[in-house]
C-alpha cells in the first residue's frame, strides 16, 4: 500500500507537451533562447563586488528571534520607500522569508478552509498553488483590456456578494503590465472596506516603471490612511527590489484603519512565531542589500527599457502583431494571429525558431491569442529572438 498524500497538494507530476519538447531540444545540444526567463541572477547582470559583505557581520552568530522581523531591518524597508516618496511606519512592515510566504501566512490569517479568494485574471499562476496549499480556492475578478486594462469592478463585487474574503491587487500585474489606477485603488479599498475583508496588494515590481499612465499609482497601504474598516496589505521583497531572490526576505506593509491594523498584526504574528523564516544573516544586512543592490536594480530597468523598445520597433514591421501597452514590470504581452491555437504556436517556435515563450493561456487570458515574453533577456539575445518569433507567428 503506498503512502496517502494530503489533498491540499496541488495537480502535478505530469510535464506538458512544452515542456517535453524543450527537454527533448536541449538534450540534443539545440541552444535555446529562454524569453520565459524571470530570474535576474541569470542574464548576465553585473552584481557589485561588495554586495554580499554585510551577510557576514559578527552578530549574525547571535539569534534573537523576532516574530514580525528585526527592528533595524523593519527600518531598512521602511526608509528604503522614502526614495518613491512613500512613508512608512516601521512598526507596520513585516518580514517573512518571500512573497509567497506573505500570501502563506496571510491565507492563513484571513481564510478558513473552503473560503474563497480574489485574483486578478490573468494573472501569475502561482496564487492557484499557494492557496490549494492552504486549502483555500481562487475566484477570478477580470481585468478587461480595452485599449488598457481596467478593474472590472462589477465582477470584484459578484465575488464579495457570494461570500469571498480576501481580495489581490498585483500592481504592476504580471503578465500584463498594468497598474492600478488611483480610482481602481480606491474603489478596491472601498469595496474591501464595506464587505469586512483585507485588501491584499502584490507591488513586488513597483520599482519597475515603463510608461505608467496618469493617474496610476503603487504603495497602496498608504491611500488606505483614514478609511474607516479598511485594511491594506502591500507585498515587496528584494527578489524584485535589487534582484535578489537568492537572499530571501519579503516584506509586508499593512494600512488602514489603526484598529484593524492592530487585530490583524498581532494574529500574523502568532503565525510569524510559529515559523520564524527570516534569517538573521540577511535581516542584519538588509539596510546595506538594499543601499548597495540599487545599482542591480539600475540596470534591470535600463535591460527591460531597452528590450521593451527593441520589441515594439520590431513589432512595428509585422502588422498582424502588436505589443500590449506595459505600464511596468518585466513582461510584455504580444498578440498575434489566431492561426493556430497558442499551445501550437509556441511548440512550432520552440521546434523553428528556438525560441521559447509562454502562451497566453499560462495566465488565464480570456481568449486567445497572445504570447508573453520576458523582458530580462540579455539584449543581444532578445533582439534577434524576437524577430525570429515574429517571423514564425506571422505566417
Amino acid at each position: 500500500m503506498s503512502v496517502r498524500l494530503s489533498d491540499r497538494l496541488p495537480p502535478h507530476g505530469e510535464t506538458n507537451a512544452i515542456t517535453q519538447l524543450l527537454d527533448r531540444l536541449l538534450a540534443a545540444g539545440v541552444s535555446v533562447v529562454d524569453l520565459t526567463e524571470s530570474n535576474p541572477t541569470r542574464v548576465d547582470l553585473d552584481y557589485p563586488a561588495r554586495l554580499l559583505e554585510a551577510l557576514s557581520a559578527p552578530a549574525s552568530t547571535r539569534y534573537a528571534p523576532e516574530p514580525l522581523g528585526m527592528a533595524e531591518a523593519r527600518m531598512a524597508v521602511a526608509l528604503d520607500a522614502r526614495r518613491r516618496s512613500v512613508a512608512i511606519e516601521p512598526a507596520r512592515v513585516v518580514l517573512s522569508a518571500s512573497s509567497s510566504e506573505s500570501y502563506s501566512w496571510l491565507f492563513k490569517l484571513f481564510c478558513n478552509p473552503g473560503d474563497r479568494v480574489l485574483v486578478p485574471q490573468p494573472s501569475y499562476p502561482l496564487f492557484e498553488h499557494l492557496a490549494h496549499l492552504e486549502s483555500v480556492a481562487i475566484e477570478p475578478y477580470a481585468l478587461a483590456y480595452h485599449g488598457r486594462w481596467e478593474v472590472d469592478l462589477e465582477s470584484v463585487r459578484r465575488g464579495l456578494a457570494s461570500g469571498a474574503r480576501m481580495i489581490v491587487a498585483v500592481s504592476p500585474n504580471n503578465p500584463t503590465g498594468s497598474c492600478l489606477a488611483g480610482t481602481e485603488a480606491d474603489a478596491l479599498i472601498a469595496l474591501a472596506a464595506e464587505a469586512g475583508v483585507p485588501l491584499v496588494v502584490d507591488e513586488v515590481f513597483a520599482d519597475y516603471l515603463l510608461s505608467p499612465r496618469p493617474g496610476c499609482t503603487t504603495d497602496i497601504a498608504c491611500r488606505a490612511e483614514g478609511h474607516t474598516g479598511a485594511l491594506v496589505v502591500t507585498l515587496g521583497g528584494l527578489s524584485k527590489s535589487v534582484g535578489l531572490p537568492q537572499l530571501k526576505l519579503g516584506w509586508m506593509v499593512f494600512g488602514g484603519d489603526p484598529a484593524c491594523v492592530r487585530r490583524a498584526m498581532a494574529g500574523l504574528e502568532l503565525i510569524a512565531d510559529s515559523y520564524l523564516s527570516v534569517s538573521t544573516p540577511v535581516q542584519l544586512a538588509a539596510s546595506a542589500l538594499l543601499a548597495e543592490g540599487a545599482a542591480v536594480r539600475t540596470q534591470i530597468q535600463a535591460r527591460i527599457e531597452a528590450n521593451l523598445a527593441a520589441l515594439q520597433l520590431a513589432v512595428a514591421q509585422y502588422p498582424a502583431c502588436d505589443v500590449l501597452p506595459v505600464e511596468g514590470g518585466w513582461s510584455a504581452v504580444v498578440r498575434v494571429p489566431a492561426t493556430q491555437s497558442e499551445e501550437q504556436l509556441v511548440l512550432t517556435l520552440l521546434e523553428q525558431a528556438h525560441v521559447l515563450v509562454h502562451p497566453g493561456y499560462f495566465f488565464d487570458f480570456a481568449h486567445e491569442a497572445f504570447v508573453v515574453v520576458s523582458l530580462l533577456p540579455p539584449v543581444g539575445a532578445f533582439a534577434p529572438a524576437v524577430n525570429r518569433l515574429l517571423t514564425v507567428a506571422s505566417v
